[in-house]
């Protein structure tokens, strides 16, 4: 798109999206274009007659060029018309038209190309036209569809939303509201799933690949990946391409001139021509039907120039524009070790010994050395993936195959970048609820960035990226030496049923490391002390004796897994120790770690580790990812009583008046809070004592006196505030002191020197409850109890929307001065819904508004009886287009 000349006015960018059809071909949603007038010809001459008489009720061999124009031409607010785009040709068309003013309501209605029926597209239009309804004030859709067509009617009902039907006249009145509901949700995430899980198949098990840029030199990297391929045992169909070579063989394989030449398309082609010739060879692949493309070359963005990230936008827009997915450029390859599935395309020389743990690395250079670090350990693999550049697949892509993927049992991604972190995060919980996920996080050094990626890196809010990682349920780890050793762990053995841990040992200097490195990492030693409840086992003991002394410990019902240390003696052999003990681990349902000095990896089964406290380390891990695994997380949240309406006019209304944005005043932050269900508690502007007084005879109890000027609601101290004032008397008095205070500031004059009223909140402990919209991470939600513990030692709790109850009830609990909450030194506990619930919708408000770049909610006072919102400050901008959004799109 960025090539077309007459983009009309308004034309909203932001709406194109590329999208994984459901047969994992890639397509493009754009707003439609008058330039699509010849198109939409093509389109209607391709459709039958029983298709042309669904949608327009009536026999209509062509379009008029009038009914064309007025299709074509739409104002993008009140008629939106989007297009599919399968190989450059309009493969569906979808568009509503708003009714009448005010009433929040739009005629809808698409058509999908016969020749593409069954990929998805119909549903794809109206998941993205109710995105974008919703965007524009739509609350409702409405069809009038004749009976026969029940693919439509499939489409409306299948969707997820209530879809109510009316008979009348011949046709079918359909209407159903478009905010999205927990079951809509539901079937866009399983078919993003399903779709992009498949596009993954195409990359990792394709029934044929074509190596473009083989040479008669067996060192070039084309002929090397052939032979990676043939030595490898891939029992697909393999074909070599290379003009240079046509007509030899490499490695038992006939060398071809051009991918045009083979009898069919390949599914997987991998390129290992020089950069420059990249773009011609993926133009090549996608007119021959290939639905995937993995680049070895190099000198795209990883060159660090413009051209060169040019080039790489270029190969990667034209990967999409002929429907395949991409790994690479700058790739180290792709190994699928499945027995029935075997194949090596990467620069690897070995296949790695096979398994069931899934690694993806972005860089080119790891990618040798985490499969030789895999192999020294005798970590089985059963894939693994490197994106180098990351243009397109990332490692959300392989999550969504790994989801589904038997022969995985256990997946370590290490990312320098992230481009999504929103998607991330919700797919990686997904998968962490079923198998353990394993993430090494580079990229904390501000000294350089990633090359070839041209995202923001997560070192720029480090506390909100381990606080995602938390909420997601993965185990993180520092480096690729813990990520294995968590992987030995978790891939072929059970998970910690508790933190309670048993140390077997014949040497005590040993236990006393495992026990410090239990104590240091949150586990617990299952007895009183180590040397009376460690089972010491004598060196000279045989190792049947020290086998039988772990067997014993497993089977202590106090006794949740067990780190064993042996040291041998010259009499003792290493291996057989490592085989006793595994053959007892074997018979029994709870994990062992062991320290057999001078041994690393897994031995007969057993994870073993060089010394205590990487066993430990790892068992920590997996036990820290066990209890999340095993904690109820609660239903999504969900709120009654919310009127979106208001809140989108409060907003819409600011920035109109403020396009650029700007701090909502009181009136207008209560109106958009209480659209949430968020009362504000109540203010009065005053402006001079004999008024502070009259207010404070008003509301008739005691009140608080504050200067309201907004550089100084965050300096530290009680300065601009005066509380417990009893009577008007005294209320004028503080008024009085705090214009004096206000003009020695030099904000004696205008409205920074309006002084408020409020009446006072109930005695208890002050919060505060915030987000702001990150441009990485979208909305973050944080809480803390307000004043040093968040100021001074930043002891706050950050999560990410949407939420689930469990997560609020874990911000709540898991700060270090959650005990001020609930009763410290005899203090009355705080009302713990109360402060739920206001989190929650905060939460929500900040997930449907991304134009609140921040909004503070300080102090709240969070009392027996509930919650009392004294302040709120929220700032407004123009929203930025979120990484994941409620409709289905690939990052572009």
């Amino acid at each position: 798109m960025d090539g077309s000349p007459d983009l009309p006015t308004g034309y909203p960018r932001a709406w194109e999206a590329d999208i994984v059809l459901s047969d994992g071909s890639v397509a493009l949603v754009r707003p439609i274009l008058p330039s699509d007038t010849e198109g939409i010809h093509r389109f209607h001459a391709g459709q039958s007659a029983e298709s042309v008489y669904l949608r327009f009720f009536a026999p209509l061999p062509r379009i008029s060029d009038k009914d064309v124009r007025r299709f074509t031409h739409v104002d993008y607010h009140s008629r939106v018309a989007l297009v599919v785009l399968v190989r450059d040709e309009i493969a569906g068309i979808g568009r509503f038209d708003q009714l009448d003013e005010g009433d929040h309501c739009a005629e809808v209605a698409f058509n999908v190309a016969d020749a593409h029926r069954g990929r998805g597209i119909g549903s794809v239009l109206l998941e993205h036209l109710a995105d974008i309804g919703s965007s524009v004030g739509v609350r409702r859709f409405v069809a009038e569809v004749l009976p026969q067509n029940r693919r439509m009617l499939g489409v409306f009902q299948d969707a997820g939303f209530e879809v109510s039907h009316e008979y009348d006249d011949g046709l079918i009145a359909v209407s159903f509201d478009i905010e999205p509901t927990d079951r809509s949700r539901a079937v866009r995430l399983a078919r993003e799933h399903r779709a992009e899980g498949r596009s993954m198949r195409a990359v990792l098990e394709p029934a044929s690949v074509a190596v473009v840029g083989v040479s008669r030199a067996v060192d070039a990297v084309g002929s090397v990946a052939v032979r990676h391929i043939v030595d490898s045992g891939y029992a697909g169909q393999l074909y070599a391409v290379g003009k240079a070579a046509a007509g030899t063989t490499v490695s038992g394989v006939e060398v071809v001139a051009s991918l045009s030449q083979l009898q069919g398309a390949a599914d997987l082609v991998v390129i290992a021509v020089p950069a420059s010739g990249v773009l011609d060879v993926v133009r090549e692949g996608g007119m021959a039907g290939s639905k995937a493309v993995l680049i070895l070359s190099s000198d795209f963005a990883d060159a660090g120039t413009d051209q060169g990230r040019a080039l790489q936008s270029d190969v990667l827009a034209a990967t999409r524009a002929s429907g395949m997915r991409l790994l690479g450029p700058n790739s180290f390859g792709l190994i699928n070790a499945s027995a029935d599935r075997t194949l090596n395309a990467s620069l690897s020389p070995r296949m790695p010994p096979v398994g069931s743990f899934g690694m993806f690395a972005q860089s080119g250079a790891l990618g040798i050395a985490l499969l030789a670090s895999a192999e020294r350990r005798n970590l089985g693999i059963s894939t693994f993936v490197s994106a180098g550049n990351r243009s397109d697949i990332s490692g959300n892509d392989l999550m969504q195959y790994w989801l589904d993927d038997d022969a995985t049992t256990a997946v370590g991604l290490y990312l320098e970048s992230m481009g999504n972190p929103r998607k991330f995060t919700r797919i990686a919980r997904k998968l962490a609820s079923i198998k353990p996920v394993i993430v090494v996080k580079s990229g904390f050094s501000e000294s350089r960035g990633t090359p070839g990626h041209a995202v923001r890196r997560t070192h720029e809010r480090p506390e909100a990226f381990a606080a995602m990682l938390r909420q997601s349920g993965v185990i993180r780890v520092e480096n690729t030496h813990q990520m294995f050793d968590v992987a030995q762990l978790v891939t072929n053995h059970p998970l910690p049923a508790g933190p309670r841990v048993a140390i077997v040992t014949n040497a005590p200097a040993l236990g006393s490391l495992a026990a410090d490195a239990c104590v240091s990492w949150g586990l617990e030693i299952a007895g009183e002390t180590v040397s009376a409840r460690s089972l010491e086992a004598p060196a000279t003991d045989a190792p049947h004796h020290f086998g039988a002394a772990v067997g014993a410990a497993l089977d202590d019902p106090g006794v949740d897994s067990v780190v064993a240390c042996f040291v041998p003696s010259l009499a003792d052999a290493d291996p057989a120790i490592a085989q006793a003990v595994a053959a007892e681990v074997a018979k029994r349902d709870k994990p062992c770690v062991a320290t057999f000095l001078g041994m690393r990896g897994t031995q007969h089964g057993l994870p073993t580790y060089s010394m205590p406290e990487d066993a430990v380390r790892a068992l920590a891990g997996a036990t820290r990812y066990a209890q999340w695994k095993a904690r109820d997380r609660g239903p999504r949240v969900s709120l009654a009583g919310v009127n979106r309406r208001t809140a989108h006019d409060v907003i819409e209304s600011h920035l109109l008046a403020h396009p650029t944005g700007g701090e909502l005043s009181h009136d207008q932050a209560q109106a958009l809070l209480s659209a949430y269900g968020i009362q504000l508690w109540p203010l009065y502007p005053v402006a001079s004592p004999a008024q502070a007084g009259d207010r404070a005879r008003l509301i008739g109890g005691p009140v608080v006196v504050k200067a309201m000027a907004p550089g100084l609601r965050h300096e530290p101290g009680r300065r601009w505030v005066r509380t417990n004032l009893g009577s008007p008397q005294a209320c004028a008095t503080a008024f009085a002191n705090l214009r004096e205070a206000l003009t020695e500031r030099g904000l004696g004059q205008g409205e920074s020197s309006q002084i408020a009223v409020q009446p006072a909140a109930p005695s208890g402990t002050a919060v505060t409850v915030s987000s702001s919209e990150d441009p990485l991470f979208g909305p973050v939600i944080s809480f803390g109890v307000a004043g040093v513990p968040t100021e001074l030692l930043a002891d706050v709790a950050h999560r990410f929307p949407p939420l689930r109850t469990g997560d609020i009830e874990d911000m709540v609990r898991g700060i270090q001065s959650a005990p001020l909450l609930a009763g410290y030194r005899g203090a009355e506990p705080v009302d713990h819904d109360a402060l739920h619930d206001l989190i929650a919708r905060v939460s929500v408000l900040a997930d449907d508004h991304p134009e609140v770049a921040s909004m503070i909610l300080n102090p709240v006072i969070a009392h027996a009886q509930g919650v009392a919102v004294l302040g709120a400050n929220v700032h407004l901008a123009r929203a930025q287009t979120r990484s994941d959004t409620n409709r289905r799109t690939l990052s572009r």
